[in-house]
């Protein structure tokens, strides 16, 4: 019965982990699109702006984030989702 919870656990940490690294590649296509000025009613453009937008909306509220014209709400997004990625991630996966 343990081994069913171990490998139970370690399935939800495998996806904890796709889900990160899927997330930080949407930060980072993101924002090669915005270098672009895209429409801001293509869908595609609209998918991407509403899976980062909140996020980066709640990094702007605790620090400033835009330094000579250069919004750095992404590059810190993608440094918190690292560090849950190779500490919590990696702490969890011991556990099992």
């Amino acid at each position: 019965m343990e081994a069913i919870g171990s490998t139970f656990f370690e399935a939800v940490v495998t996806i904890v982990d796709q889900i990160i690294g899927i997330y930080i590649w949407v930060i980072i296509i993101a924002a090669i699109v915005s270098w672009v000025r895209p429409d801001p009613f293509n869908p595609f453009v609209q998918v991407l702006w509403r899976l980062t937008e909140p996020v980066y909306a709640q990094i702007r509220r605790l620090f400033p984030t835009v330094f000579a014209g250069i919004d750095f709400a992404p590059i810190i997004v993608i440094l918190v989702l690292q560090f849950v990625k190779l500490f919590l991630v990696k702490l969890l996966y011991q556990l099992i």
